[in-house]
């Protein structure tokens, strides 16, 4: 037994080792902490050793160059960021030829974040990233379909089982499908996402949202609306990730306003086996590691031996979950 002085690392004796590798399907990755894709590339090697991190999710990839939305793309509001880039992309030819060679030896999982307007134009894509260096494929089926007038996928459980299904055939990597929060029902879509043969869900995506210039009377943005991020959608999605990982059995990643230990820590308790990290690597490019360190120290603190651990541990056994009582 592990006496208090030891747990705390106080004292002669030495600090609990934590453990503090995490299974995301048939990946196991050296820690819980990973960027959100379109937050990272290639030019933070600098400053983030990639080594350290649990996975490297990549910017979105689009089958053909896309030059992205018109300008202004990005604003701050209160708590948090909206924004409305509109993935620009040099297209997946350039990717595998030009971007995936940048990341050979890095001893890290490379995340291959990857978006299309059809089901079929997914499937297609998944197809040409299924390539050597490319560890696992997320699907950002929050962006619009064309089959649908221009509805996301990830808005119906309809939609969202046709490109999964679509996308499985195409590929034998592990396939990670990212929602969207804009959703009524994100647990309904996210069982169809694990019965068309998801290996884990991402939850969530940016939350569409509008800012307007009271001086100008003009939108902020150049797109009109755009996707809110930041501290400001924590507990939105806090409660999407309880939702999701209630109604699957496949791992769920927690995405949303995530800066600090004690953010990721919540998405956990809430039933996450992994976190990734956006807006807040933009204010501060090293903020992935503060995480990581920060789950190594309150594992200590709590007295548990592995972060893994934490996913599912909250205490809510003897409470009743009502969604329609809780939003009166």
């Amino acid at each position: 037994m592990v006496d208090a002085a030891t747990l705390h690392g106080a004292g002669p004796g030495p600090a609990l080792t934590i453990d503090q590798t995490v299974r995301i399907g048939r990946l196991t990755l050296r820690n819980a902490v990973m960027p959100a894709s379109g937050t990272f590339a290639e030019t933070l090697a600098g400053i983030v050793p990639f080594e350290q991190l649990g996975a490297l999710v990549t910017k979105t990839v689009t089958p053909q160059l896309r030059g992205g939305n018109p300008t202004p793309r990005v604003c701050e509001v209160g708590q948090g960021m909206l924004n409305a880039i509109g993935i620009p992309s040099k297209g997946l030819d350039h990717f595998v030829a030009e971007t995936l060679p940048l990341y050979r030896g890095v001893p890290t999982p490379l995340v291959a974040s990857v978006s299309a307007l059809s089901a079929d134009a997914f499937a297609d894509a998944v197809r040409r990233l299924d390539v050597p260096g490319v560890a696992a494929i997320e699907a950002n089926i929050s962006c619009p379909n064309i089959e649908e007038d221009g509805k996301a996928f990830a808005m119906d459980p309809r939609p969202t089982a046709l490109v999964v299904e679509k996308m499985r055939r195409a590929t034998s990597l592990p396939l990670w499908v990212k929602l969207s929060p804009n959703t009524g029902d994100v647990a309904s879509v996210a069982r169809a996402a694990e019965a068309a043969g998801a290996d884990a869900l991402v939850v969530a995506n940016t939350i569409l949202a509008m800012s307007i210039d009271i001086e100008t009377f003009r939108p902020r943005l150049g797109n009109v609306m755009g996707g809110l991020s930041g501290p400001a959608v924590k507990p939105i999605v806090v409660r999407m990730v309880y939702q999701c990982a209630r109604a699957v059995d496949i791992p769920v990643i927690g995405c949303g306003g995530i800066a600090t230990a004690a953010d990721a820590v919540e998405y956990m308790l809430a039933g996450a086996a992994a976190v990734q990290v956006g807006t807040a690597t933009f204010v501060r490019p090293t903020a992935m590691l503060t995480v990581i360190d920060g789950l190594v120290d309150y594992c200590r603190r709590k007295g548990f031996a592995r972060v893994a651990d934490l996913t599912g541990a909250i205490h809510d056994a003897d409470l009743t979950v009502d969604t329609h009582e809780a939003a009166s």
